[in-house]
């Protein structure tokens, strides 16, 4: 068997982890699958941010273990779920690494989605008190 292959993380293929400050919703079906403020966004190289929900705000119960599993030299050993909900379209919809390489331990016990395998992941930035006082002393000042 050959040994697999581990790289680390550089110039010639940067990964970075940072939370999320957005509340991240995920549905499939009409049906919310996760909800979370305390998302990871990850991002690699050249491919598309994903964000990594903690499986403490996922409905795991709406997931089934898949027998598919794939492998990244930077990451590690990758699962798959389905969400029966979502039919043909959320097979293998959602990836975790339940033992990622130090170099992005962070997404351990996370979980990400493909967003062309759900119905939606929405991501709704947080207002801050500021703009909310300001959009308050600007409509004062229109009464007035």
């Amino acid at each position: 068997m050959k040994e697999k292959q581990i790289k680390l993380p550089g110039p010639d293929h940067p990964i970075s982890i940072q939370r999320n400050p957005a509340r991240i919703v995920v549905s499939v079906a009409g049906r919310v699958i996760a909800d979370t403020r305390n998302a990871l966004t990850l991002r690699e190289a050249d491919y598309p941010p994903a964000q990594y929900i903690p499986r403490e705000d996922v409905d795991l119960s709406q997931f089934e273990r898949t027998d598919h599993v794939t492998y990244c030299p930077y990451k590690g050993d990758c699962n798959y779920y389905s969400i029966p909900a979502g039919g043909k379209k959320s097979v293998n919809a959602v990836w975790t690494y339940e033992d990622p390489y130090p170099a992005v331990a962070q997404i351990k016990e996370h979980v990400a989605f493909y967003p062309d395998r759900v119905g939606e992941i929405a991501e709704q930035l947080p207002t801050t008190r500021e703009s909310s006082q300001d959009s308050r002393t600007k409509k004062d000042e229109e009464i007035l």
